[in-house]
């Protein structure tokens, strides 16, 4: 499996350093989980990381630091070690949260055949899972925040680019699209977001507060 689209360094960084949000740091746990070429990549941002601290001039502690780093691991939030590479849709870190495959998953219907399925994460951030019937178009829509899609099964086309099973597709305040799943079956995408979508049309944009996107 070739995995065109991958995250950006902004955000590798990030998951490497421990500070996106939980919903964030599940999208990219489950890719790490399908691609050995995005855990290599992880890996090389993680080792930069502990050459830097090598590097960095070190300091007294004080006497409650070890106190500190506990309490600070306590409140962190999740992020997690990616396993090996799996077949199933669901690779291990989702399992945690959608169930072990997708006959576990409780879908809600949001119109047109559309189901989605909302994850318990953190407040900082939404989780969700999308099943969208083969050849149906999501409205058209752009993004207030961040939003990051995952291909779990099947694949996706928009304005930008086809996206397939492992592929993640990096939405912000400049992307503006309709993404549509391919004619030859179901498309099922894990998604994060850090706030509302912006809907063209007036039915969608009426029906948002229901649905939570």
């Amino acid at each position: 499996m070739t995995i065109k689209h991958h995250l950006n360094e902004k955000l590798l960084m990030s998951y490497a350093a421990g500070i996106l949000p939980e919903a964030f740091n599940l999208v990219v746990a489950t890719q790490m989980s399908i691609s050995d070429e995005a855990r290599a990549r992880l890996a090389s941002y993680e080792a930069i990381g502990g050459g830097i601290l090598e590097e960095t001039e070190k300091v007294e502690m004080s006497p409650n630091s070890l106190q500190d780093v506990f309490n600070k691991i306590k409140s962190a939030k999740t992020k997690f070690n990616a396993p090996k590479m799996v077949e199933g849709v669901f690779p291990e870190p989702l399992k945690k949260y959608a169930g072990k495959e997708l006959g576990s998953v409780k879908w809600k219907n949001i119109g047109r055949g559309v189901k989605q399925s909302i994850l318990k994460t953190d407040s900082d951030a939404s989780a969700r899972l999308l099943y969208i019937p083969a050849g149906t178009a999501m409205p058209n829509h752009s993004h207030n925040g961040l939003e990051m899609t995952l291909v779990l099964k099947g694949s996706f086309h928009d304005e930008k680019d086809l996206f397939k099973r492992g592929d993640i597709e990096i939405g912000d305040q400049d992307l503006h699209h309709k993404p549509t799943a391919s004619n030859d079956g179901p498309c099922i995408c894990l998604v994060a977001s850090d706030a509302s979508l912006k809907f063209k049309s007036i039915i969608p944009r009426l029906l948002q507060p229901f649905f939570k996107i």
